[in-house]
């Protein structure tokens, strides 16, 4: 067996709009450490730890991307319509979708979406 994925970082521009934005749109369990804004969004045993404004961590990226430079996926757990109605709900638009994608499980279906800082998003549903 190899080597599993833990976390991956992304970079923000605004630590309060895009904490309430990962948990109130993507259901992240916001992860804060030594008393500051959230560092770290958790979803189960994932997580993306954070880097924004006021800091400088150590190490990073030889080329560290941008706030808005990131390309996830998250799966969806139930059809595809379920997740854009939340979207909706949540007044994110949907910019590309439904179509069908391939992801680690096989053939499903995705929706595409921004954050607040312009990192591009996926739904991914299996159902």
């Amino acid at each position: 067996m190899g080597p599993a994925l833990d976390h991956v970082v992304i970079h923000v521009s605004d630590w309060q709009r895009s904490n309430a934005f990962y948990r109130d749109v993507l259901g992240a369990e916001l992860i804060e450490r030594d008393g500051s804004e959230a560092r770290h969004y958790r979803f189960g045993a994932q997580q993306l730890n954070v880097h924004g404004p006021g800091q400088e961590p150590s190490p990073v990226a030889a080329r560290p991307a941008a706030p808005g430079g990131a390309d996830l996926c998250f799966v969806w757990d139930g059809p595809i319509d379920g997740a854009v109605q939340h979207l909706e709900s949540h007044g994110v638009a949907v910019e590309e979708g439904p179509v069908t994608r391939y992801g680690g499980r096989g053939r499903g279906t995705s929706v595409y979406f921004r954050d607040p800082d312009g990192s591009l998003l996926e739904f991914l549903s299996y159902a």
